[in-house]
């Protein structure tokens, strides 16, 4: 039995001093991807995938939150968050975090990764590095190729600074008048139309050489004579704007939330205040004045770097023929209780089914639970909805799509449904960050199918990930579900860990019929049979379930929590978390990004540990246990423990009630905390310490693990 522990000082734990930043926890956590970049141990090419990553991640960083922090600073917002800190003094903070990171990432870039890609044939060249044969071959393609599209932009009276599109890479250009000597200032963009990375023809090149090529800008620059003629080139120097691009939508007074947003996409394309410029750290200090001052930036907002800008085009060189270069290739599998029915591709039925066996009948033998990418979607999610859209028996399929691929399959077997006379009813989310655009695309691609198509509601984003397909079978009707963590997204599907339940249990059929009219109707729905649902009554039903292990302490008996999530900011559970600390609750949390919890902190957090896993999937899924004095319960769902989640968002979290498949979720939990290979330590101050195996252990590589599990299964890959 545990021993109790005595919780006798009273503690305010909502002290800010209990709280990491959210802003800072996030830079910890792109820390760690670039790790992931420079670590020996990753394969090259991987290597370079995890630099793009770190910029692409700072890209949205820039656009959304830094963009936000600026924000409140013009407003005057002084409010501090639960860390205690100031908009004005979080924006401080993170510029003395990420430039030390930003120096590193492009230092080891220009250092170590370009020489070892040489060294196995792949050559990113400067121009200075090209023969002469080389530069008259791009000489040429610049005249057919690169000139017909490029316009340069004069700066003078008459010719206003133009305007500079988010995160378009562009040429500082100082030109001198020779009959007046007079200096002008020009820009040009490198048109995105092109390749980042422009290769060389094989007979300009070594025959060992796997690829060979320059940046495009530098080709651009060193023609920039055929732009100008009858000046002379001064400077030339590139460089890259990050512009506020979150979307502010109106939505009580939108009379039409479609038109709503495309509004606001398009102010997106159009303005959005300017929150950082990159340069490289030769551009001339005229240079660096002119476009600070055009840009209404300050010196905090200027990021240098040596070498290449916008390194988040590295991820081009993952198409390269070179296997031995990446990750050995993965092929999900089909789990055993499927591969009966369908083909490993998930593509038709196989001849040797009994009669009457599909599906449907998988589901209605148990719930099943799927783990991907180690399963195949195709062969299981997708094949449900997809079989669903042309079973006869099927009456209505109604789900939400909050980000899908843009050749969806998903969204192509809604749009059979409903021209085979089912019901189809579709929530597409038309407020999910950065796919506005797409989604708004499939809205009116399904309305146009005569699917009832559903934006959201007002002020709440829909996030859940869920589906009902109602059956008629003899002289019932039977709902199938299913409820999951990811998005219903066949590409991500394959890099993004992800779970799912398949279920036909009247009481979650009952509660996701419930869960629709909620969200396609005017229900007020508040009570749910089995789900815990936001903004509803997930809140409590998490806060209850962690102050109940408290309780089981004080009462004798042992507590135990264990869960994974993608990020860990609320402060109203991060105090019950500590709460349930201080009475003895051992607590594991496997948190991929953002922690704001701080652990290990006697009489408040030494009974929570926090890990992070970032490998080759990056880590999606959500999984919440409670040990419950030995009745244990396991969850799964959409939902982070974020205020947004938890207050903003319609999520849904299911109970696995099937005892096995409940201790598969168990194993999960026990395999990532076990990781010695991919997983981090959160340590009191703040900072991630990567595990390493000792001499006497064995590398535990969760995913790795899972891949051979899956493989030994016997699916079939």
């Amino acid at each position: 039995m545990a021993k109790t522990k005595k919780t006798t000082t009273a503690i305010n734990l909502r002290d800010p001093q209990y709280y990491f930043s959210r802003e800072l926890s996030w830079l910890e956590f792109n820390h760690r991807v670039l790790h992931e970049a420079i670590d020996p141990r990753t394969p090259l090419l991987e290597r370079l995938k995890f630099m793009a990553i770190f910029s692409s991640n700072l890209d949205e960083y820039f656009m959304v939150r830094v963009a936000g922090l600026k924000q409140q600073v013009e407003a005057n917002v002084s409010r501090p968050t639960p860390d205690g800190r100031t908009p004005s003094e979080q924006l401080d903070l993170i510029g003395q975090r990420l430039r030390p990171l930003v120096t590193q990432q492009h230092q080891h870039f220009e250092q170590e990764l370009r020489p070892q890609l040489a060294k196995r044939g792949v050559h990113i060249l400067d121009y200075m590095d090209l023969n002469q044969e080389q530069r008259i071959y791009l000489q040429n393609y610049f005249e057919e190729q690169i000139f017909p599209v490029l316009t340069p932009l004069a700066v003078d009276p008459g010719h206003p600074f133009p305007y500079i599109s988010n995160l378009s890479l562009n040429l500082a250009v100082v030109v001198q008048d020779p009959d007046t000597g007079e200096e002008l200032f020009a820009r040009v963009k490198v048109p995105k139309m092109l390749p980042r990375f422009l290769r060389l023809p094989e007979e300009l090149r070594d025959s060992t050489d796997i690829w060979t090529g320059v940046p495009l800008e530098q080709v651009i620059a060193h023609n920039l004579a055929s732009l100008f003629p009858g000046m002379n080139i001064q400077e030339c120097h590139p460089f890259r704007i990050t512009r506020h691009a979150d979307l502010t939508v109106e939505e009580d007074e939108a009379e039409d939330l479609l038109l709503a947003i495309e509004q606001e996409l398009r102010k997106r394309r159009l303005a959005g205040s300017v929150v950082r410029l990159e340069i490289q750290a030769t551009t001339s200090d005229p240079v660096r004045q002119t476009l600070m001052q055009e840009l209404s930036l300050n010196q905090n907002q200027v990021y240098e770097v040596e070498g290449l800008l916008g390194l988040g085009d590295l991820m081009a060189f993952m198409e390269l023929p070179l296997p031995e270069l990446k990750d050995p290739a993965w092929t999900p599998v089909v789990p055993p209780r499927v591969r009966r029915i369908v083909e490993p591709d998930g593509s038709h039925f196989q001849r040797d089914t009994e009669e009457g066996e599909d599906f449907f009948s998988v589901i209605r033998a148990s719930d099943l639970l799927l783990h991907h990418p180690y399963h195949s979607f195709a062969a299981t999610v997708q094949r449900f909805i997809t079989q669903a859209a042309h079973d006869p028996n099927v009456l209505a399929i109604k789900m939400t799509l909050y980000r899908t691929s843009g050749d969806s399959p998903i969204v192509n077997a809604l749009i059979a449904a409903a021209e085979n006379g089912k019901q189809v009813a579709v929530l597409v989310e038309l407020k999910a960050r950065f796919d506005e655009e797409n989604n708004i695309i499939w809205a009116r691609k399904l309305e146009q199918a005569g699917v009832h198509v559903v934006y959201g509601l007002v002020g709440l984003k829909t996030h859940t990930k869920v589906v009902l397909v109602v059956r008629r079978e003899d002289d019932r009707i039977r709902r199938y579900v299913h409820i999951g963590t990811g998005n219903y997204n066949p590409k991500t599907a394959r890099i993004y860990t992800d779970l799912g339940l398949l279920s036909c249990r009247e009481e979650l059929g009952a509660d996701l019929t419930d869960l629709f009219n909620y969200l396609t109707g005017y229900s007020r729905q508040r009570s749910y049979r089995k789900l815990m649902v936001a903004p509803v009554n997930l809140r409590d039903r998490m806060t209850s379930l962690i102050l109940r292990e408290a309780e089981h302490c004080q009462k004798g008996h042992s507590g135990r929590i264990v869960v994974k999530m993608n990020s860990l900011v609320d402060p109203k559970i991060i105090a019950a978390l500590y709460e349930a600390s201080r009475a003895g609750v051992q607590i594991d949390a496997i948190v991929r990004g953002v922690c704001c919890l701080r652990p290990g902190l006697p009489d408040v957090s030494e009974n929570i540990r926090i890990i992070s896993i970032v490998g080759r999937f990056l880590e999606h899924s959500r999984i919440y246990y409670f040990h419950n004095a030995g009745q244990e319960e396991v969850y799964i769902g959409s939902a982070d423990w974020m205020t947004r989640n938890l207050d903003r968002r319609v999520e849904a979290i299911v109970a696995v009630e099937d005892a096995n498949l409940a201790k598969d979720l168990q194993e999960i939990l026990g395999i990532m905390l076990a990781d010695n290979r991919k997983a981090w330590e959160l340590q009191p101050d703040g900072s991630y310490i990567q595990r390493r195996p000792t001499d006497s252990a064995s590398e535990q590589n969760a995913q790795a693990i899972l891949m051979e599990m899956a493989l030994s299964s016997g699916g079939t890959a």
